[in-house]
This record gives C-alpha cells, sequence and structure tokens, in this order.
C-alpha cells in the first residue's frame, strides 16, 4: 500500500521537564504525517473538508519504545492499511534522526459527510488516487 515519509523536528514546547517529548504530541505528529500523505497523492485536506468530507478519528494506539528529545529530527513512515471503504487506517513508525525506531502507531478515521455527520464512502477520487 501507498507509504510516505514525513519529517518533524521536535520544539522545545512538545517536551517535558525531563526534555522528553510529552506523549501527547504524538497525535499531532500523526495528523501531520496524514496530512503530508494526502498531499503527496494530490490531494487537499482543507478541499475535502469544503466538498463535505470530515476524517474523525475512530481508534489510535501507540507503542513508545524509546524517548524523542527537544531538536530530535523524526522520520514517520505512514503506510495505509487496506483500500478504504468507509474507514481508512494507517500504520506509522517513528524513528529518530539516529534511524533507531522509536514508536510504532496506528490510526483508523472515519469518511463522515459534514452535513448530515454520518459515515459515507471513501471518496471516489481518493479511490482513483491510490490505483495509481
Amino acid at each position: 500500500m501507498k507509504s510516505h515519509q514525513t519529517y518533524v523536528k521536535v520544539r522545545y514546547a512538545e517536551t517535558d521537564q525531563m526534555g522528553v517529548v510529552h506523549h501527547g504530541n504524538y497525535a499531532q505528529y500523526l495528523e501531520m504525517a496524514r496530512i503530508d500523505w494526502l498531499e503527496e497523492l494530490g490531494v487537499s485536506y482543507g478541499s475535502m473538508e469544503k466538498d463535505g468530507i470530515m476524517l474523525p478519528v475512530y481508534e489510535m494506539s501507540f507503542k513508545f519504545l524509546q524517548p524523542a528529545h527537544f531538536e530530535d529530527t523524526l522520520r514517520i513512515e505512514t503506510k495505509l492499511m487496506e483500500l478504504p471503504r468507509v474507514k481508512i487506517g494507517f500504520e506509522y513508525t517513528i524513528y529518530n534522526q539516529n534511524e533507531q525506531l522509536i514508536t510504532t502507531a496506528s490510526t483508523v478515521l472515519v469518511f463522515i459527510d459534514s452535513i448530515t455527520k454520518r459515515p459515507v464512502r471513501c471518496p471516489q477520487f481518493l479511490l482513483e488516487k491510490l490505483k495509481d
């Protein structure tokens, strides 16, 4: 399945008193990686929202293997789990600048109609991009 690399430099504000990235920041890292993944396909998340499709997170899980620190450069590999239907699932591996695996994660998001707030099928234009 389609995968993509995103790079994030850890900011001081994302760390705790021990200089370690606070676990709550990883959800934002994954969001940045997903949006980057979509952009690589030529899909704008902002345009999807304007067209009435939203993607709320349904499930999210992490395994924190090693800590990340201030000024680390993280490489986030985002991989589509399977062709989406009503849900779209991703797996992530996060490495530090030394190529040490520090975190694994997964998310499942649901395609939602912004007006009815009901689940809908994955938009056809996205499925076409995934076939390329």
